[in-house]
This record gives C-alpha cells, sequence and structure tokens, in this order.
C-alpha cells in the first residue's frame, strides 16, 4: 500500500493503466483518482470538460508532482455505444479546440506529417521480421504518404479504445481519459481507429455526418493510410511488450487492411 498524505487516513490503491502511475485515494466515503507525475495538459482538458474534475496539484517530498481529479461513478463504454452522437460529438469538441492545441505547442509538441509518422514506423520495423503484412503496409505508407497529408493538424487522442470513455451514472456526462500517448497530427488518425473498430461500413456517412464531414475519396484514403499506421503502432508495441497473442492478432489486422486498401481506393 502506498501512502501519498500525511495523515494515515487516505489509503491509495492502484488504479490501473499501462504505466502503474494512477491511483484511487479513498478515505471514508469520499474517493480521488490520483495521477503521479501528469502532464500540465489534465488542466486544460479539465477546462475544456473533457476529463474528470482536477481538484488540486501539489508537489511531495520525493519531487513527483500529484494531481487529483474528482472520482467519477459511471463505467466505460461499450463497442456499441462507441457509434453514438455523444462520442461524435466529444471527438469533434476535441479536434476543434483551439486551447488544447495551444497548450499541445507550448509543452514542445510539434504536428506530425504522415512523411514523420511512416519514418518512424520504418525505424520501428528494422530488426524485426519481415513479414508479407509488415511489408506491404510500409510500401502502402511510404508510397501514398504524401497524398494522405492533410495540412490541418489538431490534438489528436491516437488510443480511442471504448475503455477510455468514461460515462457519468447519469448517462450525460461523457469523458475521454488517459492522454498520455496524445500528438498534434490529421484528426483522421482518431476518426480511423473509431470507424475501422467500431462502425459498420455502410454507416460511416451516417457517422460522420454527426461528427460534420462527409466521406470523400480523399478522406477515404486518409482514413486508410492511418488506420494501417496505428495498427502497425500497436503491433510493434504488443511485440516489444512480449504480447505475443495480441501482436498475432494486429498482424491479422494488417493483412486484412492491405488487401481492404486495395479495393477501396481503386
Amino acid at each position: 500500500m502506498i501512502r501519498f498524505f500525511d495523515g494515515d487516513n487516505w489509503e491509495i490503491s492502484p488504479a490501473g493503466g499501462l504505466t502503474g502511475e494512477a491511483f484511487m485515494a479513498s478515505s471514508g466515503e469520499n474517493k480521488l483518482f490520483i495521477k503521479r507525475n501528469s502532464s500540465p495538459f489534465l488542466a486544460v482538458l479539465s477546462a475544456e470538460g473533457i476529463v474528470p474534475k482536477l481538484l488540486w496539484t501539489r508537489r511531495v517530498d520525493n519531487g513527483d508532482v500529484l494531481t487529483a481529479q474528482k472520482w467519477m461513478t459511471g463505467r466505460v463504454l461499450t463497442p456499441k455505444e462507441m457509434s453514438s452522437d455523444k462520442v461524435a460529438g466529444l471527438l469533434k469538441k476535441i479536434h476543434t479546440s483551439e486551447p488544447l492545441l495551444t497548450m499541445m505547442k507550448r509543452l514542445g509538441k510539434k504536428p506530425m506529417t504522415t512523411t514523420q509518422i511512416v519514418n518512424q514506423l520504418t525505424g520501428q520495423a528494422r530488426g524485426r521480421n519481415e513479414t508479407r503484412a509488415l511489408r506491404q503496409s510500409l510500401n502502402f505508407l511510404k508510397d501514398r504518404a504524401e497524398l494522405a497529408e492533410y495540412p490541418k493538424k489538431s490534438v489528436c487522442h491516437s488510443d480511442i479504445n471504448h475503455n477510455n470513455w468514461l460515462l457519468g451514472n447519469d448517462e450525460k456526462s461523457l469523458y475521454l481519459v488517459d492522454w498520455d500517448q496524445a500528438v498534434i497530427a490529421d484528426p483522421a488518425m482518431d476518426l480511423a481507429m473509431l470507424l475501422y473498430w467500431y462502425v459498420e461500413e455502410d454507416q460511416w456517412q451516417n457517422w460522420l455526418g454527426l461528427y460534420g464531414l462527409e466521406l470523400t475519396p480523399s478522406l477515404q484514403l486518409r482514413l486508410v493510410w492511418h488506420m494501417l499506421a496505428m495498427t502497425l503502432r500497436f503491433m510493434f508495441w504488443h511485440q516489444e511488450h512480449a504480447e505475443t497473442k495480441k501482436m498475432i492478432l494486429f498482424e491479422k489486422d494488417l493483412l486484412w487492411l492491405n488487401e481492404y486498401a486495395v479495393d477501396s481506393l481503386l
């Protein structure tokens, strides 16, 4: 058990997550969500209503900076709920938020181009077993990087798995959490993951209408491009963390995406 506070009345337990930096603090009926060494970006996310309210920030004796957020009583979204208008609305708010973009730039984040993304993935691929799916994917990304480039960048979450969306018990308060991988990039990065994972293809046009976009050939290319790139990123991550089964699943996704890319862009 870890104790972050002077008194013994607060008990701390892990709150999950990949980094091991998130905790639940409880004292009687009171509960807080504690994050260790979170980015100053959290304050802007809170002010914009995108994450649960930030209550305080403090530095402890060992130099760590702790942030406390209101503990939200609710649940994560189901995969089926990801196609809702609430999700489309919050994602649109995120992608068009000037305060989020300004803070990310102040923190030193630079907009990512498709060329930078494919160069990064190519570097990560070196030394790995070069399967047909990996080779085809990298060739597709390289060949179409210029065509898939989009000049208007936004703050992108880059991992909008349904488990990162929290719905309050009132069924009205919706939040997107776990912003450690946020980047400035083409909003198609987030849109691609959401559409490919959670929305039937014959409903894409309708969902994009809720978001405020039309499914044009240009957007179709950007979606395919970014979904391939994101799938490679996740595959490499699971491989590096020795999660072989999940890595194999993403490799199967690559094979399907390569075939889909050829068929859909003809």
